[in-house]
Formats: C-alpha cells, structure tokens, sequence
C-alpha cells in the first residue's frame, strides 16, 4: 500500500538513506498543510475562518517562515522513528511466521500497528516539541530550536509532560490498522486484478486511498493529543488550544460539548490535501535515491534510467556483484601482463 518495496540490489544503510531523503524531501515541502493542520487541530485563532483564510493568517501574523515552524524536529524524527519500526516489525512478522514463511494479511497489519507504537514511544517527546512549535508565534517565540523546547519543557512541567497525549497513539492505532486492513482486503475487487500485478500507479492510488481512510477514523484521537501536546498555564494564551482540560476524556468531553462532534476533525481537509503530493513526492523521491545507488552498486546502467546492465545477474547481492567486477577486473589485468611476456 503506502509503503515503498525493498529491493535486495540495495545495501541496508542505502535502503535507509533513500526512505530517508524521501522522507526529508516530502515533509519539507507539505510542511504549510501540515502547520495549518495542526493548528487547526490545537484550535489556534489562526483557523477560525476556514481552510484557506488560514493560510492568510499565518503568512500575516508570522512571515513565510512561519509554514516551516516545527519542520526541522519534524524531519529529524523519521530517521530514529524509521529505525525503529522497521526493526521491531521485523521481530513481530518472524514471530508470527508459519513454516513456510507466511503471514497473514492481517497479521502483518497488527505488526505494523505495533511497530508504529514502538517507534512513537520513543520519538513521541520530538512530537511534542514538534507540535509546541508550530502552536507557538516565531515572532514572540517561546521555544527557540529543537534543544531548548525539550530542554524547557522537562524542566518547567516534567518528564511527563513529553509524554502528555501518548495513550491517545495506543488508541487511535486500532482505527487506523482497521481502516487500513479495510482497503487493503478490497484492493482485488477494486482493480479486478490480483494484487501482485498492480503498477506502480495503482500503488500509488492504493497509498492514498489507504492513508485517506486509515487517518480518517483516526484523527479525532490525533485532535485531542494534539490539543493535549499543546496545552500549557505557562504559554501565552495558554499553549493556543481553544478549550481548557484536565486530561483526555475531559478534552473529548469539553470539544463535544463547547465545539461540536465535527470539531474532532479540524483540519481534515487540510490533512487530505497533503496526502497525493506527500506519497507522490515520497515515491519519486525514493526512486530517483535508488537509481543512483542501483547505477552506483553497478546494475543499471545509467542514475536516469532503469535500463539494466548487459551481463549482470540482478538477483545477486550487491557485495556479490562487486566481488564478480574485481574478479573480471583481476582477470583482465592478468591476461594483459601476461599478453606482454
């Protein structure tokens, strides 16, 4: 679905560097929808006339600058969270192994929900900052850098509070994994086809449908974290959030009440929005990445384009491949130092 395949012509840390600069590239460049979207989520005045005007607003009240609030926590956050969850999915998927090395469809989704709560639980405190930047003003700034938001929130409000909000991660996993198991069962009957024989199109609009639904019925607990991230006496207009809380259900309790049910999903349209150039900058970005370390490993033969290399078996591994040119290499110079005796 949302996820780019792994190719064994790639090393590890190569695989890792390209899901990495993706990664970068495409938040880099969505970072204003995601700005509006959690200020919209926090209830910050900024959102109070719609979608667009937001973007007004902000540009007014805080520059250009003012869409990249929060960006650069945001991008170092998906290398130690990436690391993480491909690790423990990895040890979640092999327990769950038959003897042929099977998992089921909703197994592996169960892995990866558990994998994302791992990996949140230990970034989760660089979500915290990132949403405390973007809630603040960069002109009146409370927070200057990733290092003195955590550095002030551990010591004015505790270690607790970087971890305000987290059981709402836990909850909103289970709608999200459901939503997803929901597309991805239907994926056949959408398409007619089996799934092995989608195009990279097709997996492209599966991603976005998939990741539309999945956040869809997740996103109220996402509202109230976020407002819960946010929220603090000692911050101007108390963190930005439009209503005072004493703890999770009090916050579902008070936006229902004082806002409406619809509340629990400001934002949404700006959330659907980043979604198609978020997967489409994060799908060709990591294929331009892997061009060049496919050209770099020696099995295609040039970074612009797939065309294979004529002679190399592209199902050896890219220490094998490097092995077989050394030894051709060695070969050929022996032959000419003997052609000269």
């Amino acid at each position: 679905m949302a996820t780019v395949k792994q190719d064994d012509r790639l090393t590890s840390s190569q695989g890792f560097m390209c899901v990495g600069f993706a990664g970068v590239f495409s938040k880099t460049v969505t970072s204003p929808l995601e700005v509006v979207k959690i200020k919209s989520q926090v209830g910050t005045f900024h959102c109070k006339k719609g979608f667009l005007h937001s973007f007004l607003v902000v540009y007014q009240k805080e520059g250009i600058r003012g869409f990249w609030k929060g960006n650069l926590v945001s991008c170092l956050r998906l290398f130690p969270y990436s690391a993480v969850h491909l690790a423990t999915y990895k040890q979640i998927v092999h327990l769950h192994m038959d003897e042929l090395g099977y998992v089921s469809q909703w197994r592996a989704i169960f892995a990866g929900g558990l994998a994302g709560i791992s990996a949140a639980l230990a970034t989760y405190p660089l979500e915290v900052a990132e949403t405390r930047l973007i809630a603040q003003n960069c002109r009146e700034p409370t927070y200057r850098g990733v290092v003195h938001t955590l550095s002030k929130i551990y010591q004015t409000e505790g270690l607790q509070a970087l971890y305000r909000g987290f059981s709402l991660t836990i909850l909103g996993a289970f709608p999200f994994s459901i939503g997803c198991y929901a597309v991805y069962i239907n994926l056949d009957k959408l398409w007619r086809e089996p799934q092995f024989r989608f195009t990279a199109l097709q997996n492209f609009i599966n991603g976005c449908i998939a990741a539309g639904v999945a956040q869809t019925l997740s996103y109220p607990f996402e509202t109230v974290k976020r407002k819960m991230q946010a929220q603090n006496p000692q911050l101007p207009h108390y963190g930005g959030a439009d209503i005072h809380f004493t703890g999770m259900l009090d916050c579902f309790r008070q936006v229902i009440r004082n806002k409406g049910i619809l509340t629990l999903w400001s934002g949404i349209t700006a959330n659907m929005v980043k979604i198609v150039p978020y997967f489409g900058l994060l799908f060709s970005c990591f294929e331009m990445c892997k061009q060049v370390c496919l050209y770099r490993n020696g099995y295609i033969v040039s970074p612009l384009s797939y065309k294979l290399a004529p002679g190399v078996d592209q199902s050896m591994g890219p220490t094998e491949v490097e092995e077989v040119k050394r030894y051709l290499k060695n070969r050929k110079f022996q032959s000419q130092q003997g052609s000269r005796w």
